[in-house]
């Protein structure tokens, strides 16, 4: 027996298409898993700051950037955490390696890197003033001019796709925050470059 293919195509959509999760129905593995990136992105953010060899830290920053997409994919912003992966992952990263390469800071001996106690105490006076106010705005109710209908996202993918969301205010209301980030980068590989140069020449005299 034929089946009508438009009815079956839209049957196999509708049981393929993602539905969220009322509050509360979420599962174990879910659950586990977001957690246990979180915390493995805290851990690897904490051992990218406090890390003496840049090598090292750039190392964990990668993990924390990877950890990221992991959330991100969880929290069903699949284009997003490509993006995290391929853009700061895989191209920023590369720029860093770059750098710390070319100034030849890959031991971190000497006391040009040592941190005063001073400066551990301010680290940890302004990271404890961040968490108390994440967990202050994480108990405080959301105004409703700031929350979205419930559906909204899926209905603006279904409408535009998952990429039109963040392309259009990029490359529209945040075009020169973007290419000002752009020639950043560019500048800071540029005095890379020049700090480099200059560094050579003086172990050569």
């Amino acid at each position: 027996m034929l089946l009508d293919t438009p009815v079956v195509g839209r049957a196999l959509l509708q049981a393929v298409e993602a539905k969220p999760m009322p509050h509360g129905t979420l599962s174990v593995f879910y659950i586990f898993h977001f957690y246990l990136f979180g915390l493995i992105a805290i851990v690897s953010a904490l051992l990218f700051v406090t890390r003496k060899s840049p090598v090292a830290a750039a190392l964990w920053l990668v993990n924390t950037m990877f950890c990221l997409a992991a959330l991100y994919v969880l929290l069903d912003a699949q284009f997003i955490g490509a993006i995290q992966v391929l853009v700061y992952a895989g191209a920023i990263m590369v720029v860093f390696l770059f750098v710390i390469m070319l100034l030849n800071l890959g031991r971190g001996e000497g006391k040009t890197d040592t941190r005063g106690l001073g400066w551990k105490l301010t680290a940890g006076a302004v990271g404890i003033a961040l968490l108390a106010e994440i967990f202050t705005l994480t108990r405080a109710s959301t105004p409703l001019s700031l929350t979205l209908p419930q559906g909204f996202t899926a209905q603006q993918v279904d409408a535009t796709g998952a990429v039109a969301p963040v392309a259009v205010p990029l490359f529209n209301q945040y075009l020169l925050a973007f290419e000002v980030t752009s020639v950043l980068l560019l500048a800071a590989i540029v005095g890379a470059v020049v700090l480099g140069k200059q560094r050579g020449e003086t172990d050569a005299e």
